[in-house]
């Protein structure tokens, strides 16, 4: 048996493989980090049992649940397990400890393979990162990117972090892109599984050392920052990103280009502004899709929605700014020269939370 104290222990568990024998549908959920799914029972299979526990002989269940354990474990055994050598060390869990990685446990090691059980299963895991995300002050320094929509926030995220830079790619994570528009193909992970990402990421960073993380509102499509980020968050300081709108309205029409291309789904999503933004400038925008022209949208976008809603929540959190930095241009070179400078000015400038600062800095170009 596998005795986590922290999620530390769990994270750094030492094992080779991490195996997830819960059925499908608990994996998809969400899972421990690296975990792979080979479930004893499927989510059929697992409704059947606790049907006959329940309604007909908790020792009949046992009897099917075992032979249906036992039977999914051998095709595990000899298909993608097969080619593990004695020394193997798998971590195995399910939902609590108990009968299913249990078994699956033993099995493995009668085998000769020295397999560890996680005690309490998901469950421990799960609380243990509740503790850290909604109990627990975040250790790591933070340091948020603001600016406008359509100043590359996150694209400069991964130049930056090719330059050294600690980074927290928060939409990445949570799988959009963080505004009206940000829908993503495949669609965003459960509030659990951003949670599992999230502890993941953070335990990847340095908390010596600063992390800087895009300016975000507290939910990001229809994931919500936990506690312990949103706090953190709140209290970090800032460095902004400024570019003409002319050169973001560009931008977003290159990066929004999957959503801009299908017009009838682009207004089924600007359709609730009506009662924020008023019917005239709704059907403005509905005229400007429907005559093909993306970058005069992506401008009234911009200029009529998304930039007095970024004034307006900054007006409300009044961020301390330490630094801005202006760009004339938004395309790869012009980004590759802004990562240099923010990159220089993060690796050279102490991040202190809360430090007075007079004026904010006007970065040179």
């Amino acid at each position: 048996m596998y005795r986590a104290k922290s999620l530390d222990d769990l994270l750094n568990h030492g094992f080779d493989s991490v195996i997830d024998v819960r059925s499908p549908s608990e994996f998809a959920e969400d899972h421990l980090p690296g975990a792979i799914s080979l479930p004893v029972l499927d989510d059929a299979e697992r409704a059947r049992v606790g049907t006959i526990y329940k309604q007909e002989s908790p020792f009949k269940a046992r009897k099917i649940g075992a032979a249906l354990v036992f039977r999914n474990a051998a095709l595990h055994i000899e298909g993608p397990l097969a080619q593990h050598e004695g020394g193997w060390r798998p971590l195995v869990y399910c939902w609590r400890g108990g009968q299913r990685s249990g078994t699956f446990g033993w099995l493995l090691r009668e085998i000769g393979w020295r397999a560890g059980v996680i005690e309490g299963g998901y469950r421990s895991y799960r609380r243990a990162v509740t503790a850290a995300l909604y109990q627990t002050p975040l250790s790591h320094r933070l340091v948020q990117l603001g600016g406008y929509t359509g100043t590359a926030k996150t694209e400069l995220l991964p130049l930056l972090a090719r330059r050294g830079v600690q980074v927290l790619d928060l939409e990445g994570l949570a799988r959009h892109r963080g505004s009206l528009l940000g829908q993503m193909p495949g669609g965003q992970p459960s509030q659990k599984g951003f949670e599992t990402a999230l502890v993941a990421a953070l335990h990847r960073l340095d908390p010596a050392r600063p992390v800087l993380v895009e300016a975000e509102s507290s939910k990001i499509g229809d994931l919500n920052l936990p506690p312990s980020l949103w706090e953190a968050m709140k209290a970090a300081p800032w460095i902004e990103v400024a570019a003409p709108v002319a050169a973001r309205a560009r931008y977003l029409a290159e990066a929004y280009d999957d959503i801009l291309s299908d017009g009838a789904r682009l207004k089924t999503l600007l359709h609730p502004l009506r009662f924020h933004r008023g019917h005239a400038l709704v059907d403005r925008w509905e005229g400007l899709i429907d005559a093909g022209e993306r970058t005069a949208l992506c401008r009234s976008l911009a200029e009529d929605h998304y930039d007095p809603a970024y004034d307006k929540s900054c007006r409300a959190v009044s961020p301390q700014v330490l630094a801005r930095f202006p760009t004339e241009a938004l395309d790869a070179a012009a980004l590759e020269t802004l990562a240099d400078r923010i990159a220089g000015f993060l690796q050279t400038t102490s991040i202190r939370p809360g430090a007075a600062v007079t004026s904010p800095i006007s970065a040179a170009r």
